[in-house]
């Protein structure tokens, strides 16, 4: 991609992004990040989003599987998935400067629909990695210059959005988004029962179950849904009730047990260990240190 737009890019998230952290934006949908140091690994559940690296590098890993993006790359997750992100270039004079650009799947679904647009019937994973271009970038820094003029953000923000989910349906990655929209897809059809988790993460659930849900066969549930995510339904499940009751503890200050009830564990002596297997920590060393 151009520097001009590099540069531009650089110059507005630094203007609108003080200190580290996760910085939310007058325009709902964009997000800057920024980190002047490496962070560690952290299991996050990363939503449908776009993700553009403009300074440093960051990998995500899933079940594994690791996904390098810098600034000549962007990140796209098409499925909420529980991944392990680090920041694996970054300092105080060359920060981490990223941009998350949410994808709202039902506009995106009529947008496929609009365009009549068919994908394979091969089932793709939820994430993938694309090489970032002008043809992509240049809606991206339009959005982000409707910052310093708060008064179009109503009027044109929803245009470049449209315009952003166009281009990026027309990368060779295109089509993993395309499937994740098209009602009765296999990857739609994984989609909603991951929506159906999310619900009520602390309900039981058994692969049966979720399978009769989408009127798939246990079997075939099972392989497609591991296309998907990288991972088993429940191991799914699991990374997802523990992602969350680590929020829960740092948001609202729960201890461990009630925390453990809460996410679905009938056991505060497993949620302990699985907790600790996943995190590396058990969840009062973890929280305590986050705290420090």
């Amino acid at each position: 991609m151009d520097d001009n737009v590099i540069n531009e890019m650089k110059s507005i998230i630094d203007r609108y992004s003080l200190c580290d952290g996760i910085h939310a934006t007058k325009i709902e949908g964009l997000h800057f990040y920024k980190m002047s140091s490496l962070n560690v690994r952290l299991p996050v559940i990363y939503r449908p989003s776009i993700y553009v690296v403009v300074q440093g590098c960051k990998q995500v890993s899933l079940n594994g599987e690791v996904f390098q993006y810098t600034d000549s790359k962007y990140l796209v997750v098409s499925v909420d998935l529980p991944l392990i992100g680090e920041v694996t270039n970054a300092n105080k004079d060359k920060p981490y400067l990223c941009i998350q650009i949410d994808i709202d799947m039902k506009t995106m679904a009529k947008l496929v629909a609009e365009l009549n647009l068919k994908a394979s019937h091969k089932t793709g994973k939820g994430i993938f990695v694309g090489n970032m271009d002008e043809v992509l970038g240049e809606p991206i820094l339009r959005l982000m210059k409707l910052l310093d003029a708060p008064k179009d953000i109503p009027y044109l923000s929803g245009v470049y959005f449209l315009e952003i989910y166009y281009r990026l349906l027309n990368t060779p990655h295109g089509s993993s988004i395309i499937q994740t929209s098209l009602h009765g897809s296999n990857m739609y059809r994984v989609a909603k029962v991951i929506e159906i988790m999310k619900l009520d993460i602390a309900k039981p659930r058994s692969i049966d179950e979720l399978a009769a849900m989408i009127n798939m066969s246990t079997s075939n549930f099972y392989n497609q849904f591991k296309k998907v995510t990288g991972l088993s339904p429940l191991q799914y499940l699991k990374q997802l009730r523990l992602t969350e009751a680590r929020q829960i503890m740092i948001s609202h200050n729960t201890n461990a047990t009630k925390t453990a009830y809460m996410v679905g564990y009938e056991s505060p002596s497993q949620f302990s260990r699985e907790y600790t297997r996943l995190f590396g920590a058990s969840p009062r060393r973890d929280i305590k240190a986050f705290r420090k």
